[in-house]
């Protein structure tokens, strides 16, 4: 159902670092660049993750109450991922750990302040 999910950026080489270094952990790949944003997937067909240079050509702002949750396979994974966000410059906004009986997940905020979560279901 959902194509693509788009973050604004101030910084598009800034953030397109951080994205190229935390997906590829993930075995996404960067599927397009131009100047004004980036996209990156699993494959043809499947759902993208962009980072963009704002159209109107003002700054790019967080969109409060707004989250990406990107699903992986083990707690492992999500602890990793986390913390390789945090590494390339991101904040925490959740340690990794349980939420209820099943959900597993960390949460970050990535260099231009969206917000984002690793997950998985144990």
């Amino acid at each position: 159902m959902i194509g693509y999910v788009m973050f604004g950026t101030n910084d598009l080489e800034r953030s397109i670092g951080f994205y190229d270094s935390l997906l590829d952990d993930m075995g996404a790949d960067r599927k397009f660049t131009t100047d004004r944003f980036a996209a990156w997937s699993f494959g043809d067909g499947r759902t993208m993750l962009t980072v963009t240079l704002p159209d109107d050509r003002n700054d790019a702002s967080v969109g409060n109450g707004s989250m990406v949750a990107l699903g992986v396979r083990t707690a492992e994974k999500v602890d990793a991922l986390h913390a390789k966000a945090i590494e390339l410059g991101g904040t925490s906004e959740g340690e990794p750990g349980l939420r209820g009986d099943s959900f597993y997940a960390g949460y970050f905020r990535d260099l231009d302040g969206n917000k984002l979560n690793f997950f998985c279901y144990l």
